[in-house]
Formats: structure tokens, sequence, C-alpha cells
């Protein structure tokens, strides 16, 4: 994680003067960042790219820190309320870090009727953290999917690019520590 994280000074709490605050911000963000903020900002309605500079965030921090979210606000020149808001109302933005193996559990019908939800409970036992959470170590997030489109190869998880078919209960240790010797 990039240092200059707590130092960025957007929220009205700052002390620096404004270039100070500028220079700061975009010392959180690569450069394909910094450019697309740039074209968006000589669009006509920059503020319509918000969800798409914040996917650009999450893509590249892993998810989306209060810094890194005011650190957009400052550069776009929207308020941080509006940026946080857009953040978690989308259900597809982390406001928290993950764990390096993301672990979604799909529930969608044809997963849900073949048994995902016993699969998600037996990941949930094994990993001793609930959906949603993280494991302490950091390895492992569990999340739930709604639909990961491969009905057919039901139940299904994804993890990382990942897609495993047909999990039962029993398959769960099997893939955790498959994912540990990655």
């Amino acid at each position: 994680m990039n240092n200059n994280l707590k130092n960025v000074c957007c929220s009205g709490d700052c002390s620096k003067n404004e270039k100070d605050c500028i220079e700061a911000s975009r010392d959180l963000f690569p450069e394909n960042i910094l450019k697309f903020i740039e074209q968006c900002l000589k669009d006509e309605h920059p503020n319509s790219q918000l969800i798409t500079v914040l996917h650009k965030v999450q893509d590249h921090f892993g998810y989306l820190s209060p810094q890194t979210m005011d650190a957009v606000a400052y550069l776009m020149q929207i308020p941080a309320a509006k940026v946080s808001g857009v953040a978690s109302f989308y259900h597809y933005f982390r406001l928290k870090p993950c764990g390096k193996h993301v672990i979604s559990v799909c529930l969608g019908t044809a997963c849900y009727v073949n048994g995902a939800e016993a699969v998600l409970k037996k990941f949930s036992e094994e990993l001793g953290i609930k959906e949603g959470e993280t494991t302490h170590d950091g390895m492992f997030t569990l999340e739930i999917a709604r639909c990961l489109g491969a009905c057919a190869l039901a139940p299904v998880v994804k993890i990382g690019d990942d897609i495993h078919s047909q999990v039962t209960p029993d398959k769960v240790p099997f893939i955790i520590s498959s994912c540990l010797k990655k």
C-alpha cells in the first residue's frame, strides 16, 4: 500500500494549501488513472465518469479507502460525500481490503437449488469467517455472488479467475488447500 494514503487532505481538514493537496492526491495514483481523470475533466459531463474512475482505483488498490475516495473527489472536483455515497451504494465496490483469494459462492437460482447454501456454510466453517469477512491472515475473503453465468455447472464457486464447478461441501477443503499452494 502506498504510504501517501494517509497524507491526502481532501476532506476539509487540510492545513496545507490547495497545491499541496493536489500534489498529495496525485501522488496516490499511477499515471494511467491520473490521465483518465484528466481526460474525464475535459468531457462536458466529467461527473458521469465517476463510477469508471472508482473502478480503476479499486482495480489498482483492491478496494476504495477513504483516502483514495477523497483524492478522487478532490481531483475530479466532486464533493467527497457524493463519491463515498456512490462507492457505498453499489455492491461491486469494496470499502475495505480483501484477502489474497476472494471466494465468491454463487447463490443464483440454479446454484442454490443444487446445494450452494451448504457449500457457503462449509467455506464459512473451514475458514472461520462469515460472508463479507476476511480471514485474519488476509488470505481469504468470502463473498456471495448472485449469478456467475455458469448455471449448467451449478453449484459454482469463483476464486480469482478460476471457476470451480459442481462444488459440494466435501470438495471445499481441497479447494482451500489448492489456493494455499498457489
